[in-house]
């Protein structure tokens, strides 16, 4: 029997505005004497039971005085509706979300019943499929362990259903996207190697992974020591260094793809299907790498949760140190890369604007959008040594174009302005504050001796925006200073001839000292 769903909960068993309820009769159609204290009768339709009610009417078929609103049964109200619905076991999370969710709706039999509803395939793709939120004292009917081990279950169960879920997300991403992609010709092989990278290796690594944590559950469903699976798994991860440095080039790549007609239309029809979930290409593909962060924030859990008596109180403390060891790996490799790719795409507009700063630079400190003074959109790149102002591409290619003098970062002058001061000039406020005196979210770079390089008043897009920028400056002036000046002082102080070294070293106090000294 299915219970009707409804869009709205009923708090109160009152009928509906404008409903009324019949009063019950008996078979000959004679009204029945009803108790004004007698609780008042709910109705519940049956939609789908076609046999059960074939029986029914050729049970009843002879009787010339039954209603023929056969599949209108009364029911009388109870505080539970265990007598009409049969009991299920369900989840406590499951049963949370199904209390917000569904409803049920009582009518008489005065409302006639409504059609049934058409259901369309747009619609019923446009919401999202969840997924299960299952936990670990779900699986298990009945256990005696203290509230901490409770705990320390939950995260392992955790830890193994999320690797579950990430391993079909893969496949899906594999299926659904590449395969129909390459198949329609909506982008070439080159092109879908470079977006996907090394997917398809992540795939059986977690499998793996998976299949070793599975091993770990005894007869009772619980996990005993786990450190020394982490620390023979963990090393497996050095792949991710490959498919998160890859990940620059194709995030650039996916999204000069997207203006071409036909992979906007596929990418779309995607992400509106129940599969994707509402996700689109892009957060698929950076699953891995949300993934790898979290490795740490779950054994830290388990950690916590882990007796000192327990046979992981060491081995957890060592996987965790060598996760966060990979994960620090992974991060440099790809700051790496992504230093690289967006040097590669600079293009100068005049010789002079070729820093060797630029090419020494390793990595980015932060990039994005700010506008200058004329109210221009520029992207700029805070790199390791210097600062550079870029105008990209209006086609959304990889390419920007340098934008007036670059800067070093070791002479750079940084100045905040406060939000509300007036402008420096009529440009100023004409750009940053819309006419009016004020400008919000601003600050100015300058340089010192260099005569080409003006000095640039920028706008971030927000306070958070614009605090991200001030402290990421402190910093790249701070440590260009500190390396210009160990730079400096390794170049004054040779240390080639040990007799200069100790020389230089000496204090004038006496002659015989320093003839020791060069003695050596």
């Amino acid at each position: 029997m299915e219970v009707e769903e409804s869009c709205e909960m009923r708090t109160s068993w009152s009928p509906l505005p404008g409903e009324t309820h019949s009063i019950p009769c008996d078979h000959a159609g004679k009204k029945r004497k009803q108790d004004p204290f007698s609780e008042p009768v709910i109705r519940i339709t049956e939609d789908d039971e076609e046999d059960e009610e074939g029986e029914m009417m050729s049970d009843h078929s002879r009787d010339s005085e039954e209603p023929s609103n056969k599949r209108v049964k009364p029911v009388v109200k109870s505080n539970s509706l265990t007598g009409v619905i049969t009991p299920v076991k369900t989840p406590a999370l499951k049963r949370i979300g199904m209390s917000i969710s569904r409803s049920i709706s009582f009518r008489t039999e005065t409302r006639p019943l409504p059609p049934a509803p058409l259901r369309s395939r747009t619609k019923a793709s446009s919401y999202p499929r969840r997924r299960n939120s299952q936990c670990w004292s779900d699986t298990v009917e009945s256990h005696d362990l203290t509230a901490k081990e409770i705990k320390r279950q939950e995260v392992i169960y955790e830890l193994t259903q999320g690797e579950r879920q990430l391993i079909e997300d893969l496949s899906l991403v594999k299926k659904v996207y590449y395969e129909p992609m390459l198949k329609l010709d909506i982008m070439t092989e080159s092109e879908l190697g470079q977006i996907f990278g090394t997917l398809d290796s992540l795939i059986p690594l977690h499998e793996d992974f998976l299949s070793r944590l599975e091993r770990l559950r005894g007869t009772g469903k619980t996990v005993g020591e786990m450190g020394p699976t982490l620390m023979k798994w963990f090393p497996c991860l050095d792949s991710y260094v490959t498919y998160c440095c890859n990940q620059v080039g194709a995030k650039a790549l996916l999204d000069q793809k997207k203006h071409e007609k036909r992979v906007e239309h596929f990418l779309r029809l995607c992400q509106e299907s129940s599969f994707s979930r509402k996700l689109d290409l892009w957060s698929f593909l950076d699953l891995p790498r949300s993934r790898l962060v979290k490795y740490p924030l779950l054994l830290k859990e388990i950690q916590k949760c882990t007796p000192p008596e327990h046979p992981d109180e060491d081995t957890l403390a060592d996987a965790l140190e060598l996760i966060q060891g990979i994960i620090a790996e992974v991060n440099k490799k790809t700051g790496e890369a992504e230093c690289q790719f967006y040097r590669r795409g600079l293009v100068y507009l005049e010789e002079s604007q070729r820093l060797s700063e630029i090419q020494l630079s390793r990595f980015l400190y932060c990039h994005g959008e700010l506008k200058n003074n004329k109210g221009q959109r520029l992207h700029v790149f805070l790199f390791e040594l210097a600062l550079v102002l870029t105008r990209p591409d209006k086609d959304g290619g990889q390419m920007f174009h340098v934008y007036r003098q670059p800067l070093p970062n070791a002479l750079i002058n940084l100045e905040e302005i406060p939000d509300g001061e007036a402008g420096g000039g009529g440009a100023f406020r004409g750009a940053f504050s819309g006419g009016n005196d004020k400008v919000k979210n601003c600050f100015r770079v300058s340089s010192r001796g260099r005569s080409k390089a003006h000095p640039y008043s920028l706008q971030a897009n927000d306070s958070f925006s614009k605090q991200q920028w001030i402290t990421c400056l402190r910093q790249a002036i701070v440590q260009s200073r500190d390396r210009t000046a160990q730079t400096s002082q390794s170049q004054l102080s040779p240390h080639h001839d040990p007799a200069l070294y100790h020389i230089a070293e000496l204090s004038l106090s006496s002659d015989t000292e320093m003839a020791d000294h060069t003695s050596r």
